[in-house]
């Protein structure tokens, strides 16, 4: 029998991943709810269109089905999660939340684990995002206690930084970009701040894996990889997969916070965190960076093809 999957998103970069792999995959019938802005047109997908914070808009567009497994990727508060739990129709198994490491105090030891400190206020120093990470752990706070209560299972995963095909967010982008215009790229003169990545294409499959999964129910998981990267062995690895060279340039923290330069890493503090738990869990190999990286780049000269007429 079919395994029914109702996706909250899907529509871009993450959850285009998964739905990508899901569709390879006889036994699962997938479904996505996002208003529509952006189709995705893949056969085998049903297309649901509404508005989460709508409970009307759900009820009346959404299915009432059994429903294996609901991945959640674009919560951002427990308002958010509340209103999906209080309204999709028909019978939900497991609510899988894409959090985000954001919900780490980084005054701590580290690798951060899951039992790591999370934050407890506003990071005002984040200007326009000084609310994500509280109201993450919020919202997954809430989902705990409100899939308790329903007796649905659940399964929050924490990325760190995604990349890969897709990305809206200005990364690797930001670094291709500039190599296309052959513009040197500035790093920070201290190249110890360490950071840790997840390919999308290994998201989607460890959310895959985490369908219908008891070692998972009712667990938080860091969803890193097992590499620690600096700025340095970032532009190592561009070279490598790129073969170009690249000149870098080193300047101060200050001199980069002054001039505005929007490097998409942080540049004076480590972000790693730990992923055995996962590890333990799954046994998932984690796909290398520099394969990862190759891929990404390979996808974005295809898109500059494309828009070239090529």
């Amino acid at each position: 029998m079919a395994r029914n999957i109702l996706i909250i998103g899907g529509s871009y970069f993450a959850g285009r991943a998964l739905v990508e792999q899901l569709v390879r995959v006889k036994e699962f019938q997938v479904f996505t709810f996002n208003r529509g802005n952006i189709p995705l047109n893949i056969n085998g997908v049903t297309e649901l269109h509404g508005d989460r914070t709508d409970s009307t808009s759900m009820k009346d567009n959404i299915p009432a089905m059994e429903w294996d497994a609901l991945i959640d990727f674009c919560g951002y508060t427990p308002d958010d999660i509340k209103s999906v739990i209080a309204s999709v129709p028909g019978n939900l198994k497991q609510y899988v939340f894409i959090s985000s490491t954001s919900v780490y105090d980084h005054d701590t030891l580290l690798p951060m684990q899951e039992t790591s400190r999370t934050i407890d206020a506003p990071q005002p120093e984040l200007g326009d995002y000084a609310e994500y990470g509280l109201n993450k752990i919020n919202a997954e706070t809430l989902l705990e206690r409100e899939c308790g209560h329903r007796s649905i299972s659940w399964t929050i995963l924490r990325p760190s930084i995604i990349y890969g095909r897709f990305n809206y967010a200005p990364r690797e982008e930001y670094f291709f970009d500039l190599m296309e215009k052959e513009s040197p790229i500035v790093i920070p003169e201290n190249t110890l701040a360490l950071f840790t990545f997840i390919f999308v294409e290994d998201l989607a499959k460890i959310i895959i894996n985490c369908i219908g999964n008891k070692r998972v129910f009712n667990q938080v998981f860091n969803t890193v990889s097992k590499e620690y990267i600096s700025y340095k062995t970032y532009l190592e690895t561009l070279e490598q997969i790129t073969e170009k060279k690249i000149k870098a340039i080193t300047m101060s923290v200050a001199e980069i916070i002054k001039k505005k330069i929007p490097l998409p890493f942080p540049i004076d503090h480590h972000q790693i965190y730990s992923g055995n738990k996962l590890y333990n869990a799954l046994r998932f190999e984690f796909t290398p960076l520099f394969d990862g990286l190759k891929k990404t780049y390979k996808f974005h000269q295809f898109l500059m093809d494309k828009k070239r007429g090529l």
